[in-house]
């Protein structure tokens, strides 16, 4: 039980990566950030520092702009063009307001000069891990679920009992609309102007067709969940049993 502790506890600890040129910037802030408890990688370079980005799934990264290969902006644009999201603070001597301003509309998080004070850096990457860790916990979660009826609003994939179902694009936005309102008589108008914008100019008799193209796919062989309420509406809920 005694050398599982220090497993548990380590994987809490907070990780950062640290790409910058000058040797003594880089111990410095390492020391200083390993001391507060994080976990440390560094690189001297713009391509090792995209490498250990892949492999080592920081919390947060430290980078400098003046790098010997690539220049920090262009490593933040690759970061930001491969899909991580991980917060970047840019600390570098380059304190211009134009550097400022290029550095952040390029994606950047944060900014900082040289020289620099170590308690202010801490605390800002712990405000932009703080800050990262509570948009992710409000992202929405892309599965909508009823009754055995899944939608993946991500992947645009859905599945009833575990069957896969092909939807065009407006059947799938219709099903999605409905999804997001479970039990709830939607109208013709409603539908229109949900699914095909307030623009629209065709006749409700579309929802009627579009309807009818779901109902085959969702419901047909199975108990259904699309139901019309004469003179309302249409809506939707779970098959009884499931």
């Amino acid at each position: 039980m005694g050398k599982e502790t220090p497993k548990s506890e380590e994987l809490q600890k907070l990780r950062a990566l640290i790409v910058d040129d000058e040797e003594s910037i880089l111990q410095l802030v390492a020391m200083a950030l390993r001391y507060d408890g994080w976990e440390v990688e560094t690189a001297s370079t713009g391509a090792d520092g995209l490498e250990k980005l892949r492999s080592y799934h920081p919390d947060v990264v430290v980078l400098d702009i003046m790098l010997p290969d690539i220049d920090g902006v262009q490593v933040l644009s690759r970061i930001r063009g491969e899909g991580y999201l991980t917060p970047v603070l840019f600390l570098t001597a380059l304190d211009s307001v134009d550097d400022r301003v290029n550095g952040l509309t390029a994606g950047g998080d944060d900014y900082m000069v040289k020289p620099f004070s170590l308690e202010e850096l801490i605390a800002r990457l712990r405000a932009l891990v703080r800050r990262s860790q509570l948009l992710r916990n409000q992202e929405p979660d892309p599965l909508l679920r009823l009754g055995d009826l899944v939608l993946n609003e991500d992947s645009y994939e859905v599945e009833r009992s575990g069957e896969i179902i092909e939807l065009t694009t407006t059947e799938f936005e219709l099903l999605r609309y409905m999804m997001r309102n479970p039990r709830r008589v939607l109208s013709k108008a409603q539908i229109l102007d949900r699914v095909w914008s307030y623009d629209f100019t065709g006749k409700p008799s579309v929802v009627e067709l579009y309807i009818s193209y779901l109902r085959k796919k969702v419901d047909g062989g199975r108990s259904p969940m699309i139901h019309t309420v004469r003179g309302a509406g249409y809506m939707i809920k779970a098959a009884s049993g499931s």
